[in-house]
């Protein structure tokens, strides 16, 4: 199955399977990843903000710097008049200019279904490559935003949380992951990712494979959203979340007093979410510094140790 995605040119650096592509042209080497999602909130101008913080996150993710992005939006004409497709793209490159990046082009096509997304181009430096194959064992885990966009972002929609509890949750959404991609690569690490719809442990799960490592994680150094597990508890799941964590389940050792809440708020469905870092230690002291410069959150919330792809959540 791999050969059918396989490709034999030379120039490929890293292909499917990490947070983004990069290819090798002549000196330079490009990374390349596209994203596409729905609608999240209601105001067209934050909600394009948010779809570019998401898109160009990939290319953080991979130690990268963005510089060009084409929008692809799906939208029924009959729905929608030209106000808010221009309010809703004014937002996006709003974003794209606060990430250095410029919006150059894009299609458009009639979808009954609203959606937006950006292929975006940049480019990174050969030593400075994050992988998720990067982890080694006695590094430590970084995550850079709280968890919990998904269930809360559901709860507004059902009714169930009033929207203007979703300040802090739109502004995380917000955040580039520009300053801890810089810190990340700066401190030493050779592997992070940016943590999204499969949740926290759909995405660390794949750097525990990739890196043939083992990641322990503890659930109280985890840092979720207000109210998170509380909604999870009362029945607001997404689909996305049940099959992530029926997908994860036979690599994960969760503690046997977690109730099904507990796990589920590890594979809550992320929107621009942050990375995922596996940082040698000796390299924290640096990545303090950047982010902390910036005024930029991070979390230590466990370790990679010796392995072969599994998650232990501990207490």
């Amino acid at each position: 199955m791999a050969d059918l995605y396989s490709c034999k040119n030379h120039g490929v650096v890293v292909g499917p399977g990490d947070d983004a592509g990069i290819f090798r042209y002549k000196n330079t080497f490009m990374v390349e990843t596209v994203d596409v999602i729905t609608p999240i909130v209601d105001d067209p101008y934050t909600f394009g903000a948010i779809c570019a913080a998401n898109s160009v996150s990939d290319v953080y993710a991979m130690g990268g710097t963005p510089l060009t992005a084409l929008a692809i939006l799906g939208f029924a004409t009959c729905d929608f008049s030209p106000a808010v497709i221009k309010r809703l793209l004014s937002g996006a490159v709003d974003k794209l200019r606060e990430a250095g990046t410029c919006l150059i082009g894009g299609h458009s096509i009639e979808d009954n279904e609203f959606k937006l997304g950006f292929a975006v181009s940049g480019t990174v430096d050969e030593g400075k490559i994050l992988k998720t194959g990067g982890a080694k064992a006695g590094e430590i885990l970084i995550l850079t935003k709280k968890i919990g966009t998904g269930i809360l972002t559901s709860a507004v929609k059902l009714g169930k949380m009033k929207e203007s509890a979703l300040k802090p949750v739109i502004a995380s959404m917000l955040m580039l992951n520009k300053t801890a991609s810089k810190a990340a690569v700066s401190a030493g690490a050779k592997a992070a990712t940016d943590v999204t719809g499969f949740g926290l442990l759909g995405h660390a799960f794949n750097i525990a494979k990739s890196s043939k490592v083992n990641l322990v994680i503890r659930n109280s150094d985890v840092p979720f959203m207000s109210n998170v597990k509380e909604f999870i508890a009362s029945g607001i799941v997404q689909k996305g979340a049940k099959k992530s964590l029926e997908f994860v389940s036979k690599n994960v050792s969760f503690p046997p007093t977690f109730e099904d809440a507990d796990k589920l708020a590890f594979v809550d469905p992320q929107t621009s979410g942050g990375l995922l870092i596996s940082l040698p230690e000796k390299g924290l002291k640096k990545f303090d510094l950047m982010m902390k410069k910036e005024k930029a959150p991070y979390w230590i919330i466990g370790e990679v140790v010796k392995g072969r792809g599994r998650i232990i959540v501990e207490r």
